[in-house]
């Protein structure tokens, strides 16, 4: 499904209302959303504790084995 939403002005910062999608994807006030810059655009995501502790982890990993994921990529 695709929409377009106006963005604007509020204050000091830029706005975007997405009322219906988030009603959809039921994610309600003070919910978390997880944010993936992409080269196509941006992805916003209900949060999940349980990816972000992997990436956590995986982030750990890659600092300390810098050149492992050049050499999985070969």
């Amino acid at each position: 499904m695709s929409n377009t939403a106006k963005v604007r002005k509020v204050g000091n910062s830029l706005s975007v209302t997405l009322t219906d999608a988030l009603k959809r994807h039921r994610i309600d006030e003070g919910d978390t959303l997880y944010i993936s810059e992409t080269p196509s655009g941006i992805i916003l995501q209900k949060y999940d504790p349980d990816f972000e502790t992997a990436m956590e982890a995986a982030r750990e990993i890659m600092d300390k084995h810098p050149n492992m994921m050049k050499e999985l990529a070969k």
